[in-house]
Parts: structure tokens; C-alpha cells; sequence
């Protein structure tokens, strides 16, 4: 996309995402008149997420040649998405220790949500076998990503052995994800109206302006926690960006239509078209771009580890539960490797919840102090999540041959 286009599109879509809070804001339930524009420009997204996925992953590993070079890129991806998620999680407990959102709060007793207390029996073993599926269909129209992404990755590998047969398979996936990313294009002019449209439904369906308040201010000290550890950890990422890629501004400001409309659209995997597109434009090297975004799309959730650690915590205060250094430490390792591995998961997010609490013996039903403002908290911490993905792209690019 043409840079000044870009930048008329960046501006459009700021526009819509602050016209989306005034008019949700003001109008309140009127304005789910207009939620089908939403929910058509995120199914629009959702409807290239799959073969995107599946043609940039296969492409990508074999632009690699010699397959023994994915373990060097597999390696610099997956140590960096392990340790930006355990930082993340360090912030989030750090700041619930030193702000205490839920000492002395006042609440009843919630109830479970059926959809949370069905996942009280998950446990590690669900989540491996959820790396393979046995029905990639299924899994396809399901959105389980990981298990396409693994296949993709395999099949890419078996494809890079076949000489000149594996050579026309591939060719025919180059030009796939060609073909997509100009969808991609053409679909990003409609973004400031759907991401204006999600924004405005989504607080008119929480009453509007009045009753956003009246929610927020119930877990008040809850929001400021989690969005105090978001802004440290976006920060964090930002100075990584520096020391390592050497980028710095003119990267973030490339990304801003990418993070806003992981804000509008509050999906990490909804978003990945955009992400990949901005990342192209930023110069990013092509391998980097089509191996470690969908990866860190699905795994590298720097901003849920981040609330859940932070969110963990703080009903343990609420219910008067003293959580002492080894339970700290017990929910910093199961925030950090719940978060990488219940990927496969549908749901995943209710998923590591439930496993962060069971760990450290916290009651499943403190959940619900967290609902009323979960949507709202659920678009900062999935744009810190896409931002951790473009960092990583940049960070793993810096290392790979052709790198700066």
C-alpha cells in the first residue's frame, strides 16, 4: 500500500475508533443499530485468517531452503515469545502487589458462568493433545490455529525434500498468500467503518456512558492495575524493539493501524491479515513475517499473561486470600506457560484462567468480579499482544541472514 494511503487510512481509522467511543458513549444501545458493520468487517478478517495462515506458513518455511535453518528461526522465535511472556507476567504481578486493587473491595458472591465452570477439568494433557488434530477441517472452522500452523510447518518441511514436484506445490502457495495479502489490501478500506462500528456497538452494549462507568468504577483499582502493567510492558517491548531491531518511532507509527484495529476487533488472529501487511511495509524480512506473526498470533499473548497474572491476584485479595512468594511463583509459571500452550484450546482465554487459578487454589467463581469490564480490558491487552508479535518479527528479522 502506497504510503500516503497509509497514512489517510491511519488517520480514518483513529477517526473511527474515537467517533466509535463518542457516539457508544452518548447514544448507548442505540448504536447496536450499526453493529453488523462490525461483525461483517470481522468476519470479513476471520474469512482470510485460515488460508493466509496455512499459505504464509508453508511459504515461508520454504523460502527457508535448507529445513535445518527453521531450527535456528524456530529457536529466536520461541525463546523470545517465552521470555517477553514471563516479563509480562513479572509486570502484572508487580503492579498488584504494589497498588492491592482488591483489599477491602465489597462485593457478593458471584456466580459461575456455565462457560467457565465446563472448564474446570482441562489440564495439561488436553493441551498437548490439542497441538495434533485429527480433523484439520474441524479444526479449521473451529479457528484452533496451532494445530493448522504445526501441519503447515510439517507439510512444508516434506514439500522442501520433493525437488522439482515440491518446488510447483509451493509456487502454488507463493502465490496463495500473494493473492491474499492484495485481499488484505483492498479490505483495509473498509476498517475505519467496521472498527467505527464495533467500538460504538460494543459500549452501547454495555448501556452506554453512564453505566460504563458505573462498571468501571466497581473494579475500579482492578482497571488501573491492569492497564498501568499493559502501558510498562508495551513500553518494555518498545525498548527491546530499540536495543535489538534498532527501530524505533517510524516502527510503532507503521504498526498504529495494525494496534488499532486489534482494539476495535479485540482478536489477535482477526488482526493478523493487518499485521503482516503493515509488517511487509515496514521492511520486515518476508520469513520473519510469514513464520513468526501467525505463530505469535496463536502463542505470544504477552497481554493476557499479563492480565490473567495481574487478574489472579487480585481476586485472591477480594476473597482475603494471602498469597505468600511460592504461590506468586506458582502463578507467574502457570501464567507464563498457560498462556503459550492452551492455544489450541477453543476459548483458550477462559482456559488458562481457570488453569492459573486451580493452581494456586484460588475459587473458579471470582471470575465474575472480572466480567463487567473484561471487554473493555480485552482490547489493550490484545493490541499489547499484537504489538509483543511485531517486536518479535523485527527482533527474529535482526537475526536471520539477511538482516541488517
Amino acid at each position: 500500500m502506497p504510503h500516503a494511503h497509509a497514512a489517510v487510512l491511519l488517520a480514518l481509522i483513529v477517526l473511527g475508533v474515537l467517533a466509535g467511543g463518542a457516539t457508544g458513549w452518548i447514544w448507548g444501545e442505540d448504536m447496536l443499530a450499526i453493529a453488523w458493520l462490525g461483525e461483517l468487517f470481522l468476519n470479513a478478517l476471520k474469512m482470510l485468517i485460515i488460508p493466509l495462515i496455512v499459505a504464509a506458513v508453508i511459504s515461508g518455511v520454504a523460502s527457508l531452503g535448507d529445513i535445518r535453518k527453521l531450527g535456528r528461526l524456530g529457536g529466536i522465535t520461541v525463546g523470545y515469545f517465552v521470555g517477553t511472556t514471563a516479563v509480562a507476567v513479572a509486570i502484572g504481578l508487580l503492579v498488584v502487589n504494589v497498588i492491592q486493587p482488591g483489599v477491602g473491595l465489597e462485593f457478593a458472591p458471584p456466580s459461575v458462568p456455565e462457560a467457565i465452570a465446563a472448564k474446570t477439568e482441562i489440564g495439561l494433557t488436553d493441551i498437548l493433545l490439542s497441538l495434533v488434530s485429527p480433523n484439520l477441517i474441524a479444526s479449521a472452522a473451529e479457528t484452533q490455529l496451532l494445530p493448522l500452523i504445526l501441519f503447515s510447518i510439517l507439510l512444508s518441511a516434506a514439500l522442501t525434500t520433493l525437488g522439482p514436484v515440491g518446488a510447483h506445490v509451493i509456487g502454488l502457495f507463493d502465490g496463495l498468500n500473494e493473492a491474499l495479502m492484495k485481499l488484505v489490501i483492498w479490505l483495509m478500506y473498509f476498517a475505519p467503518v467496521g472498527i467505527f462500528a464495533l467500538v460504538a456497538a460494543r459500549l452501547g452494549k454495555a448501556g452506554g456512558g453512564e453505566a460504563f462507568l458505573a462498571e468501571v468504577a466497581a473494579v475500579g483499582l482492578h482497571v488501573v492495575t491492569v492497564l498501568s502493567g499493559l502501558a510498562l510492558h508495551f513500553v518494555f517491548l518498545a525498548v527491546l524493539l530499540v536495543l535489538i531491531s534498532g527501530r524505533g518511532l517510524g516502527y510503532l507509527l507503521g504498526l498504529l493501524r495494525a494496534l488499532l484495529t486489534a482494539f476495535g476487533t479485540a482478536s489477535s488472529s482477526a488482526t493478523l491479515p493487518l499485521t503482516m501487511e503493515c509488517a511487509r511495509e515496514q521492511a520486515v524480512n518476508e520469513k520473519a513475517v510469514r513464520f513468526v506473526l501467525p505463530l505469535g498470533s496463536t502463542v505470544n499473548m504477552n497481554g493476557t499473561a499479563l492480565y490473567e497474572a495481574a487478574a489472579a491476584m487480585f481476586i485472591a485479595q477480594a476473597y482475603g486470600i494471602d498469597l505468600g512468594v511460592g504461590a506468586q511463583t506458582l502463578v507467574f509459571v502457570t501464567a507464563t506457560l498457560a498462556a503459550i500452550g492452551a492455544a489450541g484450546i477453543p476459548e483458550a482465554g477462559l482456559v488458562t484462567m481457570v488453569i492459573v487459578l486451580t493452581a494456586v487454589g484460588l475459587p473458579i467463581e471470582g471470575v465474575g468480579l472480572l466480567l463487567a469490564v473484561d471487554w473493555f480490558l480485552d482490547r489493550f491487552r490484545t493490541a499489547v499482544n499484537v504489538w509483543g508479535d511485531a517486536v518479535g518479527a523485527a527482533v527474529v528479522h535482526r537475526f536471520l541472514p539477511n538482516g541488517p
